[in-house]
């Protein structure tokens, strides 16, 4: 046997016991998958309520808001963070939900000038390639639906909408790990960490064993999260623990995109699915 099929032979083991490891909480995947993605945007809703006050101060003094305005826009934040994670939870108008939180991300990157924070881009990418995900999984439950009741209709549009989100959200969720690549000290442990969150993103990427990668990252995300963002044991201040507790729900809700594509698969545009037809 050659050291390719070893390697296929090898993959394929891992992946199916992974399967057979998670077959239990299978049913419940979807569900927890969306209720990770828009966990970040309920943690910010709470954050900007009890800071209030705060806020606005700083979005009329750091920002220049007027003052009705600073209170218009927290509000029209918060209702929308509310009420479309909510309905995003709920598979009940999943667009508009997705492109509401969507237009969340962007006017909050505009409204407190972090457009050109890096990092912060780089995980509101890998956020909004979790809601894309949401969105094709919606789409592709609509299109069984309505196959099952419609068989004759076409519905390649649908189809059409649902790969190409799926290929789109699965290429935004690694942006996170790129950023962590490129940023900060060179250890021979980072380079070897590095490499390897590097392998399991092209992987996803191109749909290679995607399900088992994703896997992958979603362990060293996870442990990384709890070990860099422990916000609970914050102790320096109140700003300090906001930041880092911040940062953890925004790494939560990219664990919930990484299990929105476990669940659903990489798409047929990938590598996995193009296999099959050989």
């Amino acid at each position: 046997m050659s050291f390719e099929e070893t390697v296929k032979t090898a993959s394929a083991r891992i992946e199916n016991a992974l399967d057979s490891l998670g077959q239990p909480i299978k049913p419940y995947l979807p569900a927890l998958s969306r209720f990770l993605v828009v966990a970040t945007f309920y943690e910010d809703a709470l954050r900007i309520i009890v800071q209030w006050s705060d806020q606005t101060r700083y979005l009329e003094a750091g920002r220049g808001f007027p003052k009705g305005l600073s209170h218009i826009f927290l509000l029209s934040n918060i209702i929308a963070m509310l009420v479309f994670s909510s309905t995003l939870i709920a598979k009940r108008h999943v667009s508009i939900s997705v492109y509401a939180l969507a237009g969340v991300i962007v006017s909050q990157a505009i409204g407190y000038g972090l457009v050109f924070d890096m990092a912060l881009c780089l995980r509101n990418f890998s956020i909004l390639g979790g809601l894309l995900l949401c969105l094709s999984e919606d789409l592709l439950r609509t299109k069984k639906s309505k196959n099952s009741l419609f068989a004759s209709l076409p519905t390649l549009s649908e189809t059409e909408r649902h790969q190409y989100l799926q290929l789109a959200g699965r290429i935004l969720l690694i942006f996170l790990f790129l950023g962590f690549i490129l940023q900060g000290t060179w250890t021979f442990l980072r380079v070897v960490v590095s490499l390897m969150a590097l392998a399991a993103c092209i992987m996803v990427a191109v749909g290679f064993r995607a399900k088992w990668s994703a896997s992958l990252l979603v362990t060293f995300l996870s442990v990384m999260n709890v070990v860099v963002n422990n916000w609970w044991t914050v102790q320096q201040s109140a700003y300090s623990r906001d930041v880092v507790k911040y940062n953890f729900f925004q790494c939560l809700s990219i664990v919930g995109g990484l299990l929105m594509m476990i669940s659903i698969g990489p798409g047929y545009i990938s590598y996995d699915e193009k296999k099959k037809e050989f």
